[in-house]
C-alpha cells in the first residue's frame, strides 16, 4: 500500500510543480540567464546520468566494456560521424569487448 501512496504523492507533487511553473511571470522567463539555464540544465543532467550509469556499479567505480563503447563513440564524434553511426559504433565495440570476455 505504501507504494501507491508514494505514487500518489509523486503525481500530486508533479502536478503542483507544473502548476507553479505556469504562475511564473513571462518577464522572468525571458531573462538571458534563465534561458541559458533552461538550455543547459537538461544537457548537464543527461550527461551526469549517462556517466553514472556507465561508470558505476552501486557505490564503486566500474570500468568495463561500456567504457570501450563510450570511447569509441567519442572517437566517432570527433570524426564527425552521423549520430546513428556513433550509436552503432558504440554498440558494436561494447558487444565486441564483451564477446572477448572483457
Amino acid at each position: 500500500m505504501s507504494v501507491w501512496i508514494a505514487i500518489g504523492v509523486t503525481a500530486v507533487g508533479c502536478y503542483l510543480v507544473k502548476y507553479l511553473g505556469l504562475l511564473v511571470p513571462a518577464g522572468a522567463l525571458e531573462r538571458p540567464l534563465v534561458k541559458r539555464l533552461a538550455a543547459l540544465v537538461p544537457v548537464a543532467l543527461l550527461a551526469a546520468l549517462t556517466a553514472q550509469e556507465t561508470f558505476s556499479d552501486g557505490h564503486q567505480l566500474l570500468f568495463d566494456a561500456k567504457l570501450a563503447g563510450v570511447g569509441a563513440a567519442v572517437v566517432a564524434l570527433l570524426l564527425r560521424a552521423p549520430f546513428l553511426l556513433v550509436v552503432a559504433v558504440a554498440v558494436a565495440v561494447t558487444a565486441g569487448v564483451r564477446a572477448l570476455g572483457g
